[in-house]
């Protein structure tokens, strides 16, 4: 029997919860944790720096509290450019290091691009390539020395994000992959065929669904991305495009025993009504992941 629903994790930004400027409400820590644990989830993400504890006996307390347990957390260092990279890795040595206290096992990188939000799609030059390869190891190692291996996550509007820019990478480094259903999809590529690619790479998994339609303008450029995630471009698992079970089949398949983790990327307009809002497609998401794991 597949032990799948015991391997899923939520995610603050499911609440709304994201660091990027004016992103939207951001819910109370305490109720999003609550809430978390009343869908039926016992463990998360960390999510932005500082929304939850930087103190580790604090933030250890905190999650006692709120009957959860920290598996991963979304680190973003912009890694191509010179000027500046110390301070990168400075915060990525103090974020593994709170992620290390926390008892979790994975960073997930985001290849940051340096600007600003998420609606500005960059390739990096053979230059920058070179300059950001060497700062990968560098976090790598990094990870490795707080006890956490580290995945980079593919993601739209940073430097790392179609799948020529992942091919590359497999190529380039021996970085592992938290592989982004959605964000794959968006940037044009199939998550089954990515997990079929890089089975052995992917080390931590964020299952997303995207609404075919939005993507099409997204993908296009006659729509901006945050505007389609406030107009409601991400939706609960299985009512979207991407193929979540094939995803999941092909990973369970190949060996994968790591976590999900339950993203589904919101912006709220203020604080929703007790069990609406994200509650309920988290509620959704994981209906539709328990009627999977009964085939798997």
């Amino acid at each position: 029997m597949s032990d799948l629903l015991e391997r899923i994790a939520g995610a603050p930004i499911t609440w709304g919860v994201d660091a990027s400027p004016g992103w939207g409400f951001l819910m109370d820590r305490g109720r999003v944790l609550d809430e978390m644990t009343d869908v039926g989830l016992t463990a998360t993400e960390l999510g932005p720096d500082g929304w939850l504890p930087l103190d580790p006996d604090e933030l250890a307390a905190f999650l006692e509290k709120h009957h959860q347990r920290i598996v991963g957390g979304f680190v973003p260092a912009v890694l191509y450019r010179e000027p500046g990279i110390e301070d990168q890795l400075a915060y990525v040595e103090r974020a593994s290091g709170q992620l290390a206290r926390a008892d979790a096992r994975v960073m997930v990188l985001a290849a940051d691009s340096h600007s600003p939000g998420y609606d500005e799609s960059m390739e990096m030059s053979e230059d920058e390539w070179r300059i950001f390869l060497p700062n990968l190891e560098r976090v790598i190692e990094i990870g490795w020395e707080s006890g956490l291996r580290t995945t980079l996550h593919p993601h739209w509007g940073m430097a790392i994000e179609r799948r020529n820019h992942v091919e590359r990478l497999l190529e380039s480094s021996d970085v592992d992959l938290c592989l982004d259903t959605g964000h794959m999809f968006l940037a044009g590529a199939d998550p089954v065929e990515i997990a079929r690619m890089a089975s052995s790479r992917v080390h931590h998994v964020h299952l997303k669904d995207v609404d075919g339609a939005f993507a099409e303008k997204v993908q296009s450029g006659a729509a901006r991305f945050r505007q389609s995630v406030i107009d409601g471009m991400f939706v609960p698992l299985g009512r979207g495009a991407v193929d979540i079970e094939g995803t999941i089949r092909v990973l369970e398949g190949g060996g994968y025993r790591g976590w999900y983790v339950l993203e589904q990327d919101v912006s709220l307009a203020d604080d929703p009504r007790e069990g609406a809002g994200p509650k309920a497609d988290a509620e959704a998401s994981l209906h539709y992941l328990k009627t999977l794991a009964t085939g798997l």
